[in-house]
């Protein structure tokens, strides 16, 4: 057994009773309903001592750059090997948009530590699997009528390219929104919510119920823009006052060095996870355009719906690991925004940028060729 500590309060060994009748266990024999995931009783270890307090110099950094984008954005950034944690807002819950499609993924590879899924596994999607918004597992569902994917392929769409059938398939292979949730208060990951299936998600913030018919090209949208604007203003102000897919920067920052560290699953499950968040493609103009030559970045994008002139849930969190090899994870969540683009990308930047003259200024001796870099100026264009 492995121990897995809870984020901040050290969770000790998760006893694990043997695979439920069902879900994937039962997949394997040919069935396919959803997975129970399971578990036994839970013993905690002695707590760890706390962690050390932030660097001052960062951390007055950061309560600067919040203070002059003079909207509400939540920080957070944690070494992984020393445990502080710098943060402004960092307690605070907001919306995750995407990326709570990190959980699911923990979720699912859980569940094949747990002997209750195979990342081989081919699983048929099919017309009642349409999402909404970004889904090119969903064209491909409309072109073909019904792809086989493998379990490992659901996980790549969904984090790489932020799928949402690709999510919300690996979402109904788990039992759902509620059994995603259990596993992750069993892991001591309770304050990281996943909300629904990405359709529901979106279709209750804008006011709406999901229906099948939603899933076809841009029907979704279409059926939104006939709602009167009361009822939208409505469903977002409860959205962005208590998030059903919140989570606090600091909480993820905390889940993600965990996650570094081999506290959250398996060598090869954690192996799976971190190359995936290398391979992202979404935010490219987000924290990674900040950092410096011979830095990398392994992340998680959320974005989530306009309305009347802002963003709301504009997101990236991950891994930043400087030309030594030391790693921070980052997470930077705007509730909702009204900048233009180019001037939430520049946010972005100078917190990762932050993090990068932080590592700089730290005593340690650096090679000519790593000193940090000038970022180059941002372009104007998508995010």
């Amino acid at each position: 057994m492995r121990a897995r500590p809870r984020t901040g309060v050290a969770l000790g060994l998760l006893i694990v009773a043997g695979a439920a009748a069902g879900g994937w266990a039962a997949g394997e024999r040919g069935q396919t309903p959803d997975a129970a995931l399971t578990s036994g009783k839970v013993a905690f270890d002695v707590p760890e001592p706390p962690p050390p307090p932030p660097p001052a110099d960062l951390q007055q950094k950061l309560e600067a750059l919040a203070e002059g984008f003079r909207e509400d954005v939540g920080l957070a950034v944690t070494d992984v090997a020393t445990g502080w944690t710098a943060q402004v807002n960092g307690e605070i819950p907001y919306p995750q948009q995407s990326v709570s499609k990190l959980w699911v993924a923990v979720a699912t590879l859980e569940a094949v530590d747990r002997g209750q899924a195979n990342l081989e596994r081919v699983v048929q999607l099919g017309p009642d699997d349409r999402s909404v918004f970004y889904q090119p597992l969903g064209r491909r569902i409309r072109n073909s009528g019904g792809p086989e994917v493998s379990i490992h392929e659901l996980l790549r769409w969904a984090i790489t390219e932020s799928d949402n059938s690709a999510n919300d398939k690996l979402m109904r292979e788990l039992g759902g929104a509620d059994a995603v949730t259990t596993l992750l208060a069993e892991k001591g990951l309770q304050d990281l919510k996943v909300g629904a299936y990405e359709r529901d998600l979106q279709a209750r913030i804008a006011g709406m119920t999901w229906r099948p018919e939603y899933g076809i090209d841009w029907a979704f949208q279409h059926a939104r823009a006939e709602l009167p604007d009361h009822v939208r203003d409505t469903a977002m102000d409860a959205y962005l006052a208590d998030p059903m897919d919140g989570a606090a920067p600091a909480e993820i920052t905390r889940t993600l060095a965990a996650l570094h560290k081999g506290e959250l699953l398996s060598p090869a499950s954690t192996k799976v996870l971190v190359d995936l968040l290398h391979d992202t493609r979404t935010g490219p103009m987000r924290l990674k355009y900040g950092l410096p030559p011979g830095w990398k970045l392994g992340h998680k994008t959320g974005t989530g719906q306009d309305w009347r002139g802002a963003s709301t849930g504009i997101n990236d969190v991950g891994l930043i690991t400087a030309p030594d090899g030391r790693v921070y994870a980052v997470a930077v969540m705007m509730r909702k925004t009204s900048k233009p683009i180019p001037q939430r990308q520049a946010f972005f930047h100078s917190v990762s940028r932050a993090v990068a003259q932080h590592w700089q200024a730290s005593d340690r001796k650096l090679a000519p060729d790593s000193r940090v870099a000038a970022a180059p100026a941002a372009p104007v264009g998508g995010e």
